[in-house]
């Protein structure tokens, strides 16, 4: 197997202090409609290059929509897609989460503001929206040291 593919932002509670919450990453394509990725390795294949992808979604056969550097999820983490987060339909580019502290820890959490690894700051309605974009949640890391 080669590499895992990392790019991605890291978010923080505490600018300096930092406390890891996750790392958002491009994850490539799924379906909105059905809930399900187009990688042949099922969501555990998202972020490494050794699983190819369907053509069109597996269960209801839309294929996927044209995005761009503007409108997709690897443009996001680039910096190229600055749009706010919104809902999505038919076959197009997601993202993944993968939790550094568990999602209930985070929910039960009072801290407000969260950073990205960038410096730039987000409120808890901001961040939900991030997570909006992240159909693809992993808790495997919980507890683990990673960037």
């Amino acid at each position: 197997m080669k590499g895992a593919i990392t790019v991605g932002t890291n978010f923080y509670f505490r600018k300096r202090e930092q406390i890891h919450i996750g790392k958002r990453s491009a994850a490539g394509r799924y379906c909105w409609d059905c809930g399900v990725t187009l990688c042949k390795g099922g969501e555990a294949g998202i972020g490494y290059d050794k699983y190819e992808w369907y053509r069109a979604c597996p269960q209801c056969g839309k294929k996927p929509e044209k995005e761009d550097w503007i409108s997709g999820a690897t443009g996001r983490e680039l910096g190229f897609n600055t749009s706010l987060p919104a809902p999505k339909k038919g076959v197009a580019s997601c993202a993944s989460f993968s939790w550094a502290i568990h999602p209930d820890d985070f929910a039960k959490s009072k801290r407000c503001v969260i950073y990205d690894e960038y410096g730039r700051k987000f409120t808890r309605a901001e961040f939900t929206a991030i997570l909006s974009e992240c159909p693809i949640q992993h808790t495997r890391l919980v507890g683990q040291w990673f960037s």
